[in-house]
Protein backbone atom coordinates (compact mmCIF):
# COMPACT_ATOMS: atom_id res chain seq x y z
CA UNK A 1 0.00 0.00 0.00
CA UNK A 2 1.23 3.12 -1.10
CA UNK A 3 2.04 5.67 1.64
CA UNK A 4 0.34 9.47 0.81
CA UNK A 5 2.20 12.73 0.98
CA UNK A 6 0.87 15.43 3.32
CA UNK A 7 -0.35 17.76 0.88
CA UNK A 8 -1.34 21.40 2.49
CA UNK A 9 -4.55 22.37 1.01
CA UNK A 10 -3.96 26.17 1.73
CA UNK A 11 -0.26 26.49 0.44
CA UNK A 12 -0.66 24.51 -2.30
CA UNK A 13 2.52 22.36 -1.13
CA UNK A 14 3.71 19.24 -0.52
CA UNK A 15 5.08 18.85 3.04
CA UNK A 16 7.68 16.27 2.77
CA UNK A 17 9.01 18.11 -0.93
CA UNK A 18 11.89 20.55 -0.46
CA UNK A 19 10.59 23.43 -1.92
CA UNK A 20 12.37 25.78 -4.79
CA UNK A 21 9.88 28.79 -5.15
CA UNK A 22 10.24 29.41 -8.99
CA UNK A 23 8.91 32.78 -10.46
CA UNK A 24 7.96 31.51 -13.53
CA UNK A 25 4.37 30.38 -12.82
CA UNK A 26 1.20 32.38 -12.51
CA UNK A 27 -2.60 31.86 -12.03
CA UNK A 28 -4.96 29.34 -13.50
CA UNK A 29 -7.89 30.83 -15.60
CA UNK A 30 -10.78 31.35 -13.71
CA UNK A 31 -12.81 27.72 -13.30
CA UNK A 32 -9.91 25.78 -14.26
CA UNK A 33 -9.19 23.36 -11.53
CA UNK A 34 -5.89 20.66 -12.95
CA UNK A 35 -7.13 17.75 -14.53
CA UNK A 36 -4.01 16.19 -16.01
CA UNK A 37 -0.68 14.96 -15.11
CA UNK A 38 1.92 15.86 -17.20
CA UNK A 39 5.37 13.38 -16.99
CA UNK A 40 8.71 14.80 -18.31
CA UNK A 41 12.09 13.81 -18.11
CA UNK A 42 14.91 16.55 -17.63
CA UNK A 43 18.52 16.28 -17.39
CA UNK A 44 21.18 19.08 -17.23
CA UNK A 45 23.33 19.49 -19.06
CA UNK A 46 21.44 16.41 -21.57
CA UNK A 47 22.28 13.53 -20.81
CA UNK A 48 23.90 14.53 -17.15
CA UNK A 49 22.29 13.86 -13.62
CA UNK A 50 22.70 15.48 -10.18
CA UNK A 51 23.98 18.94 -9.34
CA UNK A 52 22.07 22.65 -9.56
CA UNK A 53 21.40 22.84 -12.81
CA UNK A 54 17.48 22.09 -12.73
CA UNK A 55 16.68 24.07 -9.65
CA UNK A 56 19.13 27.11 -11.22
CA UNK A 57 16.91 26.55 -14.54
CA UNK A 58 13.52 26.60 -12.81
CA UNK A 59 14.73 29.81 -10.75
CA UNK A 60 16.14 31.95 -13.92
CA UNK A 61 19.53 31.58 -12.42
CA UNK A 62 21.07 28.75 -15.13
CA UNK A 63 24.68 30.29 -15.95
CA UNK A 64 25.00 30.34 -19.46
CA UNK A 65 28.90 30.02 -19.40
CA UNK A 66 29.29 26.99 -17.55
CA UNK A 67 28.11 24.43 -20.33
CA UNK A 68 27.25 24.99 -24.30
CA UNK A 69 23.88 23.81 -24.28
CA UNK A 70 22.93 26.43 -21.83
CA UNK A 71 23.53 29.38 -23.33
CA UNK A 72 20.27 28.19 -25.37
CA UNK A 73 18.11 27.51 -22.63
CA UNK A 74 19.61 30.01 -20.07
CA UNK A 75 16.79 32.70 -20.97
CA UNK A 76 14.09 30.38 -21.02
CA UNK A 77 10.98 31.10 -18.44
CA UNK A 78 10.12 27.73 -17.56
CA UNK A 79 8.90 25.56 -14.39
CA UNK A 80 7.02 22.89 -13.03
CA UNK A 81 5.10 21.72 -10.31
CA UNK A 82 7.56 19.06 -9.24
CA UNK A 83 10.87 17.31 -9.84
CA UNK A 84 11.43 13.74 -8.88
CA UNK A 85 15.66 13.22 -8.73
CA UNK A 86 17.45 10.08 -9.28
CA UNK A 87 17.59 9.09 -5.52
CA UNK A 88 13.31 9.71 -5.10
CA UNK A 89 14.03 13.01 -3.57
CA UNK A 90 10.92 15.36 -3.91
CA UNK A 91 11.00 18.92 -5.12
CA UNK A 92 8.57 21.84 -5.42
CA UNK A 93 8.63 24.58 -7.59
CA UNK A 94 4.59 25.73 -7.90
CA UNK A 95 2.43 25.78 -5.47
CA UNK A 96 -0.21 23.02 -7.22
CA UNK A 97 -3.31 25.57 -7.39
CA UNK A 98 -0.91 27.71 -9.59
CA UNK A 99 0.36 27.37 -13.31
CA UNK A 100 3.56 26.03 -14.05
CA UNK A 101 5.03 26.49 -17.19
CA UNK A 102 6.12 23.20 -18.57
CA UNK A 103 3.94 22.26 -21.79
CA UNK A 104 4.70 25.11 -23.70
CA UNK A 105 2.40 24.71 -26.75
CA UNK A 106 0.36 21.63 -26.42
CA UNK A 107 -3.37 19.85 -26.77
CA UNK A 108 -5.15 17.21 -24.87
CA UNK A 109 -8.30 15.98 -25.47
CA UNK A 110 -9.39 18.69 -27.82
CA UNK A 111 -8.17 21.33 -25.03
CA UNK A 112 -5.08 23.64 -25.97
CA UNK A 113 -2.63 25.19 -23.64
CA UNK A 114 -2.06 22.65 -21.58
CA UNK A 115 -0.10 24.33 -18.73
CA UNK A 116 -4.10 25.87 -17.64
CA UNK A 117 -5.31 22.05 -16.79
CA UNK A 118 -2.24 20.12 -15.63
CA UNK A 119 0.25 19.48 -13.29
CA UNK A 120 3.91 19.13 -13.87
CA UNK A 121 6.08 16.36 -12.91
CA UNK A 122 9.84 16.64 -14.28
CA UNK A 123 11.71 12.72 -13.86
CA UNK A 124 15.59 13.39 -13.73
CA UNK A 125 16.37 11.93 -16.47
CA UNK A 126 16.23 11.34 -20.24
CA UNK A 127 14.42 9.56 -22.86
CA UNK A 128 16.42 6.42 -23.37
CA UNK A 129 18.30 5.73 -19.47
CA UNK A 130 15.75 3.59 -17.40
CA UNK A 131 14.26 5.56 -14.44
CA UNK A 132 15.04 4.41 -11.30
CA UNK A 133 13.33 2.81 -8.90
CA UNK A 134 12.91 5.10 -6.52
CA UNK A 135 11.63 7.48 -8.55
CA UNK A 136 8.82 5.27 -9.70
CA UNK A 137 8.03 5.21 -5.89
CA UNK A 138 8.19 8.66 -5.40
CA UNK A 139 5.93 9.44 -8.49
CA UNK A 140 3.27 7.29 -7.74
CA UNK A 141 3.15 8.18 -4.16
CA UNK A 142 2.42 11.55 -5.54
CA UNK A 143 0.11 10.74 -7.94
CA UNK A 144 -1.90 9.04 -5.46
CA UNK A 145 -1.24 12.32 -3.27
CA UNK A 146 -2.84 14.25 -5.91
CA UNK A 147 -5.56 12.17 -6.60
CA UNK A 148 -6.86 11.43 -2.84
CA UNK A 149 -6.76 14.81 -1.92
CA UNK A 150 -7.83 17.15 -5.08
CA UNK A 151 -11.17 16.39 -6.31
CA UNK A 152 -10.27 17.62 -9.64
CA UNK A 153 -7.35 14.80 -9.89
CA UNK A 154 -9.79 12.14 -8.48
CA UNK A 155 -9.79 10.84 -12.18
CA UNK A 156 -7.24 12.81 -14.15
CA UNK A 157 -5.28 10.89 -16.70
CA UNK A 158 -1.95 10.66 -16.86
CA UNK A 159 0.40 11.24 -20.05
CA UNK A 160 3.96 12.01 -21.30
CA UNK A 161 5.09 15.52 -22.50
CA UNK A 162 5.32 13.66 -25.77
CA UNK A 163 1.57 12.91 -25.58
CA UNK A 164 0.35 16.86 -25.68
CA UNK A 165 3.25 17.82 -27.92
CA UNK A 166 3.34 15.55 -30.31
CA UNK A 167 6.61 15.86 -32.79
CA UNK A 168 8.02 18.63 -30.49
CA UNK A 169 8.97 16.52 -27.52
CA UNK A 170 10.01 12.80 -26.80
CA UNK A 171 9.58 13.37 -22.95
CA UNK A 172 9.71 10.86 -20.81
CA UNK A 173 10.68 8.72 -23.79
CA UNK A 174 10.74 4.81 -24.67
CA UNK A 175 12.90 4.06 -21.41
CA UNK A 176 9.84 5.45 -18.79
CA UNK A 177 7.37 2.10 -17.74
CA UNK A 178 4.08 3.03 -17.95
CA UNK A 179 3.09 -0.34 -17.00
CA UNK A 180 5.21 -0.42 -14.26
CA UNK A 181 3.49 3.12 -12.99
CA UNK A 182 0.63 1.55 -13.52
CA UNK A 183 0.83 -1.54 -11.54
CA UNK A 184 2.01 0.69 -8.49
CA UNK A 185 -1.11 3.07 -8.65
CA UNK A 186 -3.46 -0.15 -9.45
CA UNK A 187 -4.37 0.94 -12.71
CA UNK A 188 -4.58 -2.11 -14.52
Amino acid sequence: MLVMFNLDKTSGFIGEARQVASPNCDERPDQCAPSLLVIHGISLPPGEFGGPWIDQLFTNRLPANKHPYFAAIADSKVSAHFLIRRDGELVQYVPVDRRAWHAGQSCYAGRNCCNDFSIGIELEGEDSTPYEKAQYDCLSRLIKTLRTTMESLANADIVGHSDIAPGRKTDPGAAFDWHKLRMLLGDN
